[in-house]
């Protein structure tokens, strides 16, 4: 096992209980690393040392890289040019479900560059109203290995590019990938390896199995065409699954009103008609469960998160937006926006953030990379940088007018500033509301 985090213990610990016999091993040798090694009766290595990686390779039949772990790194380069199997924690995850006593529990998956989390939890909501244990796993909290130990009846799979890019058999029952834009290119190589590892959400399918795809993406619908499972398609007004007159309607009749969702931004409208459409179409959930679930669902933090309102301004925390398409999601959701965008970029082309100036009014740049916030913005809007998040909030109440919205939608990771985008987020939620409090003791 490469690479120690939360879904490289998960792994770790699951082959252990199993009786394998796991070789851990990090970039890095640190206390923890020790101490979990020593917990598990595991020999630990470090990796640092290039020279040192063949040797310990040729004494494993298979190396289990953690999400995080590139495909150009060293150790995964070697373990490829060597011919060893490289399995992710998908796959593993899978392998053992398959054996379980009783059979494998039905899966739903979701991937896309963008909204995989939100879709994740809607169908897990849905799974839930009709009555099944349910649980939101994979690239969430909860790796998909940890959760095979609980009596969960349906898992709801987010599947990131990182985890399907070493997947062998892992399918799902029904699956969804949402959309597809440039993202993580400082993981895989190119575009392409980008878009083929996603493309393994349907390498694997069976007749029976179900592929959604959005009716408007040529590349995506095409794949899932290919594939052997039934293809299902979802749109904002077109497809299987679609909005029309102010109501989500599927091929077995309407949902519900759009005005009875919980929120019914653009994207929540295409992401609740992903999310039904697996949910529906694997036989699991009734249209009325998923009215209910959608007129109750609250999205996770970090999201298009409404804040505060300071001086008629409304404030919202994006921080999970880490690429300019994510980033422009949030943006054609308002008018008179002033965006804090910035952090360390993912070697992406940020001048996606400006496709839409008559949205933005003025923008705070911040972070590693906030240069180049400030040459995508270049000509069309004013700019300001901001050294620290409470100086780019504090910039940003100074721009914005009443009838505003103040936005952070980085469009950058947030690995030069904090650890990771939930600890931006919240430090900016912070910083917001202490300018509330300000504001309020100036009043009194």
């Amino acid at each position: 096992m490469f690479g120690l985090g939360v879904a490289g213990m998960a792994v770790a610990n699951a082959l252990h209980q199993r009786g394998e016999t796991v070789i851990l091993a990090d970039d890095e040798a640190t206390q923890q690393h020790q101490d979990f090694a020593r917990a598990l009766s595991c020999e630990f290595v470090d990796l640092s040392n290039k020279s040192a990686v063949p040797k310990i390779l040729e004494r494993v039949h298979r190396l289990a890289p953690a999400p995080g772990i590139s495909e150009n790194h060293h150790v995964i380069t070697t373990a490829r040019k060597m011919g060893l199997t490289i399995s992710s924690e998908l796959e593993l995850a899978y392998n053992i479900e398959e054996q379980r006593n009783g059979g494998p529990r039905p899966m739903l998956g979701i991937t896309g560059t963008d909204g995989k989390t939100t879709t994740t939890l809607m169908t897990a909501a849905m799974l839930h109203a009709a009555g099944h244990k349910s649980m939101a796993v994979g690239n969430t909290d909860t790796p998909l290995i940890a959760a095979l130990e609980t009596d969960t009846q349906v898992f709801a799979v987010e599947c990131s590019s990182f985890r399907l890019a070493n997947c062998e058999h892992f399918r799902t029952r029904a699956s969804v990938w949402l959309n597809l834009a440039p993202d993580h290119l400082d993981w895989h190589d190119s575009m392409e390896s980008y878009a083929a590892a996603k493309a393994q959400l349907w390498a694997h399918t069976k007749p029976g199995d179900i592929a959604v795809s959005p009716v408007d993406d040529a590349l995506i619908l095409r794949i899932a065409q290919e594939s052997t499972a039934r293809t299902v398609t979802f749109g904002a007004v077109e497809g299987d699954y679609h909005a029309q007159d102010g109501r989500l309607n599927t091929p077995h009749g309407s949902i519900m009103n759009v005005s009875e969702m919980k929120r019914s931004m653009p994207h929540d409208i295409t992401n609740a008609l992903a999310a039904a459409a697996i949910s529906i179409e694997s036989g699991l959930v009734e249209p009325s469960h998923v009215a209910r679930a959608l007129s109750e669902f609250d999205n996770a933090p970090h999201r298009i998160e409404f804040v505060e309102v300071i001086d008629g301004v409304k404030w919202f925390n994006d921080s999970k937006a880490t690429s300019p398409h994510a980033s422009a999601v949030a943006i054609r959701s308002f008018q008179n926006i002033v965006l804090i965008a910035g952090g360390r970029n993912k070697d992406l082309d940020l001048s996606e953030l400006a496709d839409q100036p008559e949205r933005v009014k003025s923008v705070v740049a911040i972070g590693d990379d906030a240069q180049e916030i400030e040459k995508a913005f270049d000509g069309v809007c004013r700019v300001v940088r901001g050294g620290s998040m409470k100086e780019a909030v504090r910039l940003a109440r100074t721009l914005a007018k009443s009838g505003d919205v103040v936005l952070l939608s980085p469009a950058c990771t947030s690995y030069d500033w904090y650890n990771n985008y939930m600890e931006r987020g919240e430090d900016f939620k912070q910083c917001v509301r202490n300018e509330a409090k300000l504001k309020q003791e100036q009043i009194n």
